[in-house]
């Protein structure tokens, strides 16, 4: 499953920074030859999504390692530390923009009408990196992998980037000088505020958060469906990276015979196992009903 989860996740990375090295340099160049700062700036961003891709292939090789003497219960952790090293690039990166937008509104005078060629390169942005969203969110959620969400919502910001650079072509070349600069600043609050979702994101697979309650209501139905006389005391989960971990009580009639009790506790635990792909580890504690 490991191998299979890792094979998957690079594939689609490799894929992304294939298709991101391609519209930097169509975006770069028509920015360039078109005069517009809001493309170029999207050019650096397209750039800065090849370094966070990388960055997650690497998240990816170390989290689906085995256990080992030093990682008892496994390295899926990591992916959320390299989730947040993504955020901290991607606000590096809106940071810079906004700078080289607020320079560029200080000196409007000197700011160039950037010419239509320029909206070749928004086009192709808007269409292909929400092609990319679409497949990389799809196969984020089939792994429940927070690096490749991060990585699937760069790509949208990206194309809402795109959309800005439309917009502050489009409006510079109508008159509106400096409002091609103006849309590096919604650029760079668009690129900030997503950094900031995937470091809370990638957080919350790091502080034993609970997993959704969807999740724990069909965990809980898939206990009782498995015998009726059951009673569950206690359920906590907690997300350990991209996996779930589960701690369980349950009581059962004090005069059943212990080889029954152990066998609906394998019952239970398997048929968990089973249904929840992502569950790694289930503790399950039984107890005498009060009666």
């Amino acid at each position: 499953m490991k191998k299979l989860f890792k094979s998957i996740a690079i594939k689609t990375s490799i894929i992304t920074i294939i298709v991101n090295l391609g519209l930097f340099i169509i975006k770069l160049i028509l920015g360039l030859i078109g005069h517009s700062k809001a493309l170029v700036s999207d050019a650096i961003h397209s750039l800065s999504d090849v370094f966070t891709t990388i960055i997650v292939i690497f998240g990816f090789i170390i989290s689906s390692k085995e256990a080992d003497e030093n990682h008892p219960y496994g390295h899926e952790r990591i992916e959320s530390a390299f989730a947040i090293i993504l955020a901290f690039i991607l606000l590096m990166t809106g940071l810079y923009i906004g700078y080289e937008g607020i320079l560029a509104i200080i000196h409007t005078k000197d700011i160039v009408t950037p010419s239509l060629i320029g909206l070749i390169g928004a086009i192709i942005s808007i269409i292909v990196k929400e092609v990319m969203f679409q497949y990389t969110i799809r196969i984020a959620k089939k792994l429940n992998s927070p690096a490749l969400k991060g990585d699937a919502w760069h790509h949208r910001s990206d194309a809402i980037s795109s959309v800005g650079s439309l917009i502050g072509i489009l409006g510079a070349h109508f008159g509106f000088t400096a409002l091609d600069s103006i849309v590096c600043l919604l650029i760079c609050i668009l690129i900030i505020k997503t950094a900031v979702d995937i470091f809370v994101s990638a957080l919350s697979g790091m502080l034993d958060t609970a997993c959704d309650k969807e999740t724990e209501d069909e965990i809980l139905k898939t206990i009782i469906d498995s015998n009726k006389n059951i009673q569950v005391i206690d359920l906590k989960t907690r997300m350990f990276g991209s996996k779930i971990y589960i701690d369980l009580i349950i009581s059962m009639d004090g005069n059943t015979p212990l080889k029954k009790v152990d066998k609906e506790r394998v019952k239970i635990h398997d048929k968990i196992e089973k249904k929840f792909k992502l569950v790694k580890h289930i503790n399950i504690k039984v107890i005498p009903n009060e009666k």
